[in-house]
């Protein structure tokens, strides 16, 4: 009854109803504490040091991404704002400037190569057209401290892969959690807008003694809130294409089990 009820009051909001992400995935998956959509880093802090070139990592919470030119409800893609406030006009597109870096292929990464100094950055969801929603991202304030030369943005980024960055390794959970997913080297849509080179989110969990439950986020949805029953999960990501719904990735498995010391619960990662 609970999760009907948020269910019901988060299609009543304005500006959030009918999206397509919000549609009924799994029993299991319910809504998040903040019924508000909005972007995040999910690598980044407020504050912190780093050194240039850095990944900075996209998450997303009530909403679903679809690459510009396509439309899946109001699902978007992101922007990356660079010491740039939030637009005074939201019924305008957004430019194309360094201050305005587009994710247009539905990407959920990129490498910013920034010379030493302070910067805001923010994300902002927009349409197919570059015209924003008001989904945007609090600013994070970095200090880039040197720059490397040299540096390519593959041997950051890494191989194309699928890995659930949420829960830590032995996070304590409490009653609904939230799974964040990412995708390095993929394209993510709702499958909907069948665009081809893009594929969604698949998350599979497996319990002693239980059936295999399925989770399949065709909706473009990057992150979920959900709430298992009690006992030991292990929970695995896939990446499915959208064109032809092979896997074309699998993410290591995140182990869920009931502390000994309480009735939370505490998450690891377990070998494969």
């Amino acid at each position: 009854m609970r999760s009907f009820l948020s269910r019901l009051l988060l299609a009543l909001l304005p500006g959030v109803a009918v999206a397509q992400p919000l549609a009924p995935v799994h029993p299991w998956v319910v809504p998040p504490p903040d019924l508000q959509p909005a972007a995040r880093f999910t690598n980044l802090t407020d504050g912190q040091t780093l050194d240039s070139p850095f990944v900075a990592r996209f998450g997303l919470a009530l909403r679903g991404l679809v690459p510009a030119g396509h439309e899946a409800g109001t699902n978007g893609h992101h922007h990356l704002l660079v010491n740039q406030s939030l637009p005074l006009d939201f019924s305008k597109p957004l430019p194309f400037t360094d201050h305005y870096i587009h994710f247009g292929k539905g990407q959920m990464e990129t490498v910013l190569d920034l010379p030493p100094g302070d910067y805001d950055l923010r994300l902002l969801l927009a349409d197919k057209g570059h015209i924003p929603f008001f989904v945007y991202s609090k600013p994070v304030h970095v200090h880039v401290a040197h720059r490397r030369s040299g540096v390519a943005p593959a041997s950051l980024t890494g191989p194309q892969r699928v890995e659930i960055v949420e829960p830590a390794d032995r996070a304590e959970l409490h009653d609904a959690f939230r799974v964040a997913f990412h995708a390095s080297g993929f394209n993510v849509s709702s499958a909907a807008a069948q665009v081809p080179g893009t594929g969604h989110f698949r998350l599979a969990a497996e319990g002693h003694g239980a059936r295999p439950e399925v989770m399949d986020f065709r909706g473009g949805e990057t992150e979920a809130w959900i709430r298992p029953p009690t006992g030991d999960w292990r929970l695995r990501l896939e990446f499915i294409d959208n064109a032809t719904g092979a896997t074309l990735a699998t993410s290591p498995t995140v182990a869920l089990h009931e502390d000994t010391h309480g009735s939370q619960k505490v998450a690891h990662v377990a070998q494969r």
